[in-house]
C-alpha cells in the first residue's frame, strides 16, 4: 500500500450531496445511471455517472444521501459531461454499493 500525508488527502474534496435525480444511461458501454446530485448553496448541482445499477434502481436513489469527489476535472462519458465522481465499495461480487454518511448531514459538508 502507498501511502500518503494529511496534505495528499486534503486535496480531494469529499463532499456530501443528495440525489434530486436519476435515470437511466441509456448510451453508456456498461449499465449505469444519470445521477443529479444537489451539494448545497455552494457547489449547486451537479451530474455523474455511477455504474450502481445492480443494487439500485432509479427511483430509489432520489432522495438518497451520497458521497462524491468533486474536485475532479470533469469528464465526458459518451454525452454526458460528468461533474462529480460518487463513491462505492465493490462487494464480493464486484457491483457497487453506494457509501453513504450513516445520519443526516448538510449538503456540502466535507469528509475529513
Amino acid at each position: 500500500m502507498h501511502e500518503i500525508n494529511w496534505d495528499d488527502f486534503m486535496k480531494v474534496e469529499l463532499r456530501v450531496g443528495r440525489v434530486v435525480g436519476a435515470e437511466v444511461f441509456v448510451q453508456a458501454r456498461k449499465p449505469a445511471y444519470v445521477l443529479q446530485v444537489d451539494f448545497g448553496e455552494e457547489l449547486g448541482v451537479r451530474k455523474s455517472s455511477a455504474q450502481i445499477t445492480h443494487h439500485y434502481q432509479p427511483e430509489d436513489l432520489v432522495g438518497r444521501l451520497v458521497v462524491a469527489v468533486v474536485n475532479f476535472p470533469r469528464k465526458q462519458i459518451g454525452p454526458l459531461m460528468s461533474e462529480c465522481l460518487v463513491t462505492g465499495f465493490h462487494d464480493e461480487n464486484g457491483h457497487v454499493a453506494l457509501c453513504v454518511p450513516d445520519k443526516d448531514v448538510p449538503l456540502g459538508t466535507r469528509l475529513l
